[in-house]
């Protein structure tokens, strides 16, 4: 056997034995990754006047910039104002 296949057989085995020890140590990060990912998004729960500054918004038929832009004010308005609030902010566009 020469002194170039002896090295590239070194180089081949070297590649496989980093390969398995990398994929040893990232399995376990990115589950754990993916379990607090799902454990963020499972709490979120809407409030009575973001569900309600919806509602109005799909009915003015808002989308985009504009949607948001409505929301914003419409939920300040409603957590500063109370129940009858939102009902001036829905005739801004």
């Amino acid at each position: 056997m020469t002194l170039a296949s002896r090295l590239a057989v070194v180089a081949i085995a070297s590649l496989f034995a980093t390969g398995t020890a990398f994929a040893q140590t990232a399995a376990p990060a990115a589950k754990t990754d993916a379990a607090t990912t799902t454990d963020k998004k499972a709490p979120k729960e809407h409030s009575a006047e973001s569900l309600e500054c919806s509602k109005q918004a799909d009915a003015k038929g808002l989308h985009g910039k504009e949607r948001k832009k409505f929301r914003s004010e419409c939920i300040k308005t409603a957590k500063a104002g109370g129940a009858a609030a939102p009902a001036p902010a829905a005739d801004k566009k």
